[in-house]
């Protein structure tokens, strides 16, 4: 069985794995470390996935951001992306980053050059996320080459009028049916339908923007429904401790 499966992997006729295979993980996609602390309470949160514009975009250093991340989630995982893009530079970079901590999980592009350095870097025990994959046969080559994580992007193939959660589909079948060690992770998440899919499909991981993952804990029926009862319960004058007597 590939890792983190037991029983049999395939889907039932609806679609959805057996109860045998572990639990979805959650990863927030950010360069925040304040959005990675937040979702850390929860207790909820397996780790985190940052990209080059994500860190840029949040206005610090690279190393401080991740190891900031890395000790919030010591239990999880913080994928970091490589800028190089031949592959002594894919390989120079990732395994400098991969130094910084032991949770750290490698981005790398979905592009020859990124597949000849997966299968080094899997060779060497250093994990990868190959990302920026966008069909079966990406996946394909990223499962073959290694990848300990396989970002399928669903958001920006909706966003050219496509269907991403097709590809997912395609992409946990691959993976279940061959065996492979990889897990299929769904990324560029834009609304928490998407995560829904992504549990029906069976998907190992779904990454989000901190702003979705907040939304994952909303709907209006429990808001009524919390509302109705404390209102019933203060208007009964009701409390759980006792008052504490007085002298």
């Amino acid at each position: 069985m590939g890792s983190g499966e037991t029983g049999n992997p395939h889907p039932s006729p609806s679609g959805i794995l057996p109860s045998t295979v572990r639990a979805m993980k959650l990863f927030v996609d950010t360069g925040q470390v304040e959005e990675v602390r937040k979702a850390a309470e929860w207790g909820i949160l397996d780790g985190v996935t940052t990209n080059p514009s994500l860190i840029a975009k949040a206005g610090r250093g690279f190393k401080e951001t991740v190891l900031e991340m890395s000790a919030l989630v010591p239990h999880g995982t913080i994928s970091a992306e490589v800028v190089g893009t031949t592959v002594p530079d894919i390989l120079r970079e990732a395994r400098e980053i991969a130094s910084w901590a032991p949770n750290i999980v490698v981005k790398v592009p979905m592009t020859p050059a990124g597949v000849q350095a997966t299968r080094q870097l899997s060779q060497e025990g250093i994990r990868v996320n190959m990302t920026l994959v966008f069909s079966p046969a990406q996946a394909l080559l990223a499962a073959k080459a290694g990848a300990t994580y396989i970002s399928v992007f669903v958001g920006r193939v909706d966003d050219i009028s496509s269907e991403g959660m097709r590809t997912i589909a395609e992409v946990v079948d691959m993976v279940n049916t061959y065996d492979f060690d990889s897990e299929v992770l769904v990324a560029s998440i834009r609304h928490p339908m998407h995560v829904v899919e992504a549990i029906r499909l069976g998907a190992h991981i779904a990454t989000m923007p901190f702003k979705v993952m907040e939304q994952l804990f909303q709907h209006p029926l429990t808001d009524i429904g919390l509302e109705r009862f404390l209102d019933d319960w203060h208007k009964a004058g009701l409390t759980i401790f006792e008052p504490t007597p007085v002298g």
